[in-house]
């Protein structure tokens, strides 16, 4: 040990008593040469911030999977959200329907199945009388992702019920509007020269965290008359709705609300041919749930 300090110790006895010993600044360089050398050795701060863009990685970087203590996916392939395949299943109506003494019920619902660009769909709404289907519309359509919160839709529709059925060829969009409005519009193509457009908009009012207001309007048109369906061309159909829900949990929540309907045009006199009212004012109860 005493041999190891004996030259230090001799070095600092020949020092000289300057008080400014030890606290000397380096001379600055004074060519360009002189500087790229010095910011290679990090022992200036005018450093070529160019000569850092691109080309190879010094030999002394570091090793990006060393983050990981050097293991990494193997066989394994890495696999985001938008690569997985998802499904869900919607019930927005499942509800009894009461009207001038007289109860039916009525169903609303919407399925998808696949990722986040392309997916298959399928909705469905219709009214069940004395055990008997009503009427009903069934879509199953392609969806695919065209903005951030809407997709278009093309498929094919059939229509059940009373009547004669009718098949369409379906397309329109969905989505998320401004102001967090849920808007749909879809055109249809019939048989026979048969066109058709419907459009939906509906509005979610968080009262409490659990208790949501839902206003809902709905508009049906027929670009040529269907008697055997009871449908004139023009504005068939225009309702309105208000339902309340108490969400028990988010995915299961029962309401009660009220649903307006009136026909229009040729239609409203196809109904009241047929000893129907044009205008119908009618109290629901059901529930909403999805998985």
């Amino acid at each position: 040990m005493a041999l190891g300090l004996s030259p230090a110790w001799a070095q600092y006895a020949q020092a000289p008593a300057d008080p400014h010993a030890g606290h000397a600044m380096p001379a600055a360089p004074a060519t360009e040469s002189d500087r790229g050398a010095a910011a290679d050795t990090g022992g200036g701060a005018d450093m070529d911030m160019g000569s850092m863009q691109g080309g190879s990685p010094p030999p002394d970087a570091r090793d990006p999977h060393a983050y990981s203590g050097g293991y990494d996916f193997g066989p394994l392939k890495l696999r985001l959200a938008d690569e997985h395949s998802l499904g869900s299943l919607l019930v927005e109506n499942l509800e009894i329907v009461r009207s001038d003494d007289h109860t039916s019920g009525a169903y609303d619902l919407q399925a998808w199945y696949g990722r986040t660009y392309d997916r298959a769909v399928l909705k469905a709404e219709g009214a069940v009388d004395g055990g008997e289907l009503e009427e009903a519309r069934t879509e199953l359509l392609w969806g695919h992702a065209i903005a951030a919160y809407w997709d278009a839709q093309l498929g094919v529709r059939h229509d059940g019920g009373e009547g004669p059925n009718r098949g369409w060829v379906a397309f329109g969009v969905q989505g998320l509007a401004p102001y967090w409005f849920e808007v749909e519009a879809a055109g249809y193509l019939g048989d026979d020269g048969r066109s058709a457009l419907r459009l939906d908009a509906a509005y979610e009012l968080l009262l409490t965290q659990k208790l949501v207001l839902q206003p809902r309007i709905e508009a049906n048109f027929y670009g040529k008359r269907d008697p055997e369906r009871g449908l004139g061309s023009g504005l068939s159909e225009l309702g309105a709705a208000l339902r309340l829900r108490y969400e028990i949990r988010r995915e299961f929540a029962p309401y009660v609300g009220i649903d307006w309907v009136r026909k229009s045009g040729e239609t409203e006199d196809f109904a009241r041919a047929a000893g129907e009212d044009a205008e119908d004012t009618r109290l629901v109860a059901g529930v909403r749930f999805w998985f």
